[in-house]
């Protein structure tokens, strides 16, 4: 008995060690996308990713049949959002980021990159995309819209204020 299970542990091992050499590489990519963090520089984005593999592996025994890689890319994303809604209150949201990013996507606030991540990187249907995050098709879909046109027309700089001279006292 216990050499059949240790048996099944290997097995499992190696199942686990095979998806990660596999897909690890491009969770992590979808993390730094959803953390705007630079790719060498991505602390928040390989913490997403190492919680989002474990859950997988706890659940790897129950996955029977489903595809590993949407369980932990789904498991990311709701971390992602939940780290979110607890770092600002709720989500979506905007407000400033305790560390500066980087990148283009930095602009967009926190469901904007969930959204578009999840919709344009990782080719996520919107029912899917609005039914892990509570949202109906068509929030998702102008989510979408708006954080792709914030990324292809960014708001340009205020303009430099004009400090107009004081009248001497005469």
């Amino acid at each position: 008995m216990r050499e059949r299970r240790t048996t099944q542990e290997h097995r499992r091992n190696r199942e686990f060690e095979a998806f990660v050499a596999g897909a690890g590489g491009r969770l992590l990519h979808t993390a730094t996308l959803l953390t705007a963090e630079a790719p060498d520089d991505n602390p928040r984005a390989r913490r997403l990713l190492t919680l989002a593999l474990a859950h997988t592996y706890a659940c790897w025994d129950r996955l029977r049949g489903e595809d590993p890689y949407d369980h932990a890319r789904e498991h990311l994303a709701a971390r992602f959002a939940h780290g979110a809604w607890h770092r600002y209150g709720t989500l979506p949201f905007g407000r400033a980021r305790p560390r500066p990013a980087v990148g283009a996507l930095a602009r967009l606030t926190p469901r904007q990159r969930l959204v578009l991540v999840l919709r344009l990187y990782e080719g996520v249907a919107e029912e899917q995309v609005g039914a892990l995050l509570g949202l109906p098709e068509d929030r998702v879909r102008a989510v979408c819209e708006r954080a792709t046109t914030t990324l292809l027309h960014p708001p340009r700089d205020p303009a430099p204020a004009v400090r107009r001279a004081e009248a001497a006292a005469s």
